[in-house]
């Protein structure tokens, strides 16, 4: 990866103002971002995870340029988006969760009236060229209110891109949209990363996280929780699963010091979460049989970036 980052955020903070309760009392405002920094590697494909509410979308809103900062410094592509504001915007496309375009438009007239929003003169516009990596060459004159939830989402990507952005922010791209639909999009988030884009996303789907990003950060409460390689990020999960049935009714769960936790299904099933920093799955199998399980079946599972997910998010809270 170049040295440079495609965005740099450094100690950012965001309090909202203070409000008025109940007989004059004032509400202290929310604090949102509590000193975040992190950086974007150029052609990355940067995850950025976190419950509700966590301040994803506060920080989002502050690249796009509709949420002031309180404090703390942001640069995007090189560019101080205080300082030169005008020059940051050019070098990020975003696509919001909501769908916002006029539903009387068509989508080469949305593509269009955006290019003229950026300055672009008409000759240098590519709303065709965008339409066909979108796959929507063929609705070019259909109103855009007529285009499945899919066709939308395809629409405001290219929409983000009519200014050929070398950054590309998604917030909750596939929320609400069925699997092949969740495919087509990736697929083309994806070739945008392959051509250069450098791509910023924000999902509750964390096997789509996994899948895709090269890194990933995760905010809690508006602090920054974790940021490191996606395949570092899962392997800080120590806990594995070995799930086994026996080949007769046990008269109890097995038990010993070293499981963490034993799930009975009263028969013949069992599930043990053991450390895999103090046992192997070998060893588990081993206290089994000699606690008289005979195994008839065993599976294992190792940890994935939703486990490691739900143990930080926990620890922080």
């Amino acid at each position: 990866m170049p040295s440079e980052p495609a965005i740099r955020i450094d100690n950012l903070v965001k309090r909202y103002a203070p409000a008025k309760g109940a007989k004059g009392s004032v509400i202290e405002g929310k604090l949102a971002l509590g000193g975040v920094s992190f950086e974007v590697p150029e052609g990355a494909i940067f995850g950025l995870l976190g419950p509700n509410g966590a301040g994803k979308s506060t920080l989002i809103n502050i690249l796009a340029g509709l949420v002031n900062k309180t404090s703390g410094s942001v640069e995007i592509w090189g560019f101080d988006i205080d300082r030169d504001r005008r020059n940051a915007s050019r070098a990020i496309g975003i696509v919001p969760q909501e769908i916002v375009f006029d539903p009387f438009f068509t989508p080469y007239e949305v593509l269009e009236n955006q290019a003229g929003f950026y300055g672009i003169p008409a000759a240098l516009r590519r709303s065709e060229a965008l339409l066909e990596a979108v796959r929507l060459a063929d609705k070019r004159d259909a109103y855009a209110r007529s285009l499945s939830g899919g066709m939308k989402r395809r629409l405001l990507v290219a929409k983000a891109m009519v200014h050929a952005p070398p950054i590309l922010v998604l917030d909750e791209p596939t929320a609400g949209v069925d699997v092949d639909l969740r495919r087509q999009l990736w697929e083309l988030v994806s070739q945008l990363n392959r051509e250069g884009v450098t791509v910023v996303l924000t999902t509750h789907y964390l096997e789509e996280a996994e899948e895709l990003c090269d890194r990933i950060a995760i905010i809690n409460h508006g602090r920054l929780i974790a940021n490191k390689p996606t395949r570092e990020l899962v392997d800080m999960a120590r806990e594995k699963i070995v799930a086994v049935t026996a080949a007769a009714d046990l008269a109890a769960a097995p038990a010993h010091p070293d499981f963490g936790r034993v799930q009975w299904d009263g028969a013949r099933g069992v599930e043990v979460t053991y450390d895999k920093d103090r046992l192997s799955a070998g060893q588990v199998l081993a206290i089994l049989q000699e606690q008289g399980v005979t195994i008839a079946d065993v599976t294992t599972r190792e940890a994935d970036l939703e486990d490691v997910f739900v143990q930080l998010t926990a620890s922080a809270g």
